[in-house]
């Protein structure tokens, strides 16, 4: 029979894949750089196989097979984790870890209250956050790093399994001064009177919002998208921008509803006959054991859709 790695040594080779450090990692697995290094040397005895390359001196090079083992072994330590998971979700719902991610255009407006309610109705559960881009995130719930995603669809999310939750209205948001203001919705078609105010390369709502500007007709270059007068890094900056009169944008209800204009000259306008929206929604790895916690989250998540207050 062949031996089987343990799941230390999973994780030592998982965190120096990922960090390409022995230092880093050893950090990482709360173990010193000497029991991470010996680690690893054990496992490639024990695999008969140089899984890295020290030919390169002090760089961390993975050999081609060291690579493919260290994709396998973020799949068998998942799937090692998920058997106490398996055994805690069928004795009590939301029990123990959770790691969720985020986008930044829905966790302000939304984490804080879901946390609150989590805590006060699953007080076993122990929730950790990570807010990045969807593609980012996508790519850590692959890895094995995430457990289940908050995003807005529609997105690339293939290989995962998806809870549409419910939709969220695009509003143009302008100072309050500005002549859409006037309006009590904005026409897509004049959208391109205006500088837009757009999220940065990244962020799925600057692919959104070039998707509505598409449909103004003077917007449209030869390439069928304009660059943005302005970006910003966050939804905050995005309504600061606006307020100085840079130009206008396209803002999520979410945000709005959750007090982003508060206290500032700008105006918030639908879009004409309900143009446009995004879809809130839940991502998770396929056949995890852990499906009846997410259903769970999702209903928590719609009540607070239906109650923003």
């Amino acid at each position: 029979m062949l031996p089987l790695p343990s799941a230390q040594q999973l994780r030592y080779l998982i965190a120096l894949s990922e960090l390409r450090h022995f230092g880093r990692a050893a950090a990482a697995c709360a173990v010193t750089q000497s029991t991470l290094s010996a680690g690893i040397m054990t496992l490639e005895r024990q695999l008969d196989t140089p899984l890295l390359d020290r030919t390169v001196g002090k760089k961390v090079v993975f050999t081609p097979l060291g690579h493919e083992i260290a994709l396998k072994a973020r799949q068998a330590l998942a799937a090692l984790e998920a058997v106490p998971q398996l055994a805690a979700a069928a004795r009590t719902p939301l029990t123990g870890p959770l790691r969720l991610g985020v986008i930044p255009t829905i966790g302000p407006f939304l984490i804080p209250r879901t946390v609150h309610i989590l805590r006060e109705h699953f007080p076993r559960l122990l929730l950790s956050l990570t807010e990045d881009t969807t593609e980012h995130l996508l790519e850590k719930l692959s890895l094995g790093q995430l457990d289940m995603l908050v995003l807005a669809m529609p997105c690339l999310c293939d290989g995962t399994e998806t809870h549409p939750l419910w939709q969220d209205p695009f509003y143009v948001i302008m100072p309050s001064n500005h002549p859409f203001a006037a309006l009590e919705s904005v026409p897509v078609e004049r959208l391109s009177e205006y500088n837009m105010v757009m999220m940065e390369d990244g962020h799925c709502l600057r692919e959104q919002t070039l998707a509505i500007c598409r449909q103004s007709p003077s917007r449209s270059g030869a390439e069928g998208e304009s660059e943005p007068t302005f970006t910003a890094m966050s939804l905050h900056s995005m309504a600061e921008m606006v307020e100085l009169g840079l130009g206008i944008a396209i803002m999520p209800a979410l945000a709005i509803n959750g007090g982003i204009l508060k206290n500032r000259k700008i105006a918030a306008r639908p879009l004409a006959d309900g143009a446009a929206w995004r879809t809130i929604g839940l991502a998770w790895r396929p056949r995890s054991p852990r499906t009846t916690d997410f259903s769970t989250l999702a209903s928590t998540l719609l009540t607070l859709a239906l109650d923003p207050a």
